[in-house]
């Protein structure tokens, strides 16, 4: 599995603020996109998050979202590692993703830029 890089996880309670200055600090142009009713900017290597506290409270248990070059590939090397897969891969806004709880308890995100049509249709048995 190749490890791309790292992007930091920032909830924030005011996005435009936060983007502001996180495009300053970063000397980039966000990436905006909503998912889950959670409004997402991605700037550089921050990742910035906003909306309802629930939904929150949930991302903040993700210490951080690694990009690797194939989330399946990824998959099975967590899985012989001992890591336990507790959601996906699945498809995103930009390329897929799973949620792996690693030995030592804690939670990242791995991340692809393989297009969603790369998924295995319902039924398939993969």
């Amino acid at each position: 599995m190749d490890i791309l890089g790292a992007t930091l996880r920032v909830c924030v309670d005011d996005l435009e603020a936060s983007v502001s200055f996180y495009e300053r600090l970063a000397g980039a142009t966000a990436l905006r996109f909503e998912r889950g009713g959670v409004e997402v900017a991605a700037v550089g290597c921050f990742l910035l998050m906003s909306g309802p506290e629930a939904e929150l409270e949930v991302l903040r248990k993700v210490a951080a979202t690694i990009a690797v070059t194939d989330v399946d590939e990824a998959h099975k090397t967590l899985t012989e590692l001992g890591a336990q897969v507790v959601l996906g891969p699945v498809a995103t806004p930009a390329g897929r993703n799973l949620i792996a709880r690693h030995p030592d308890g804690a939670v990242y995100e791995y991340v692809d830029r393989r297009p969603a049509q790369a998924l295995p249709g319902p039924g398939t048995g993969v």
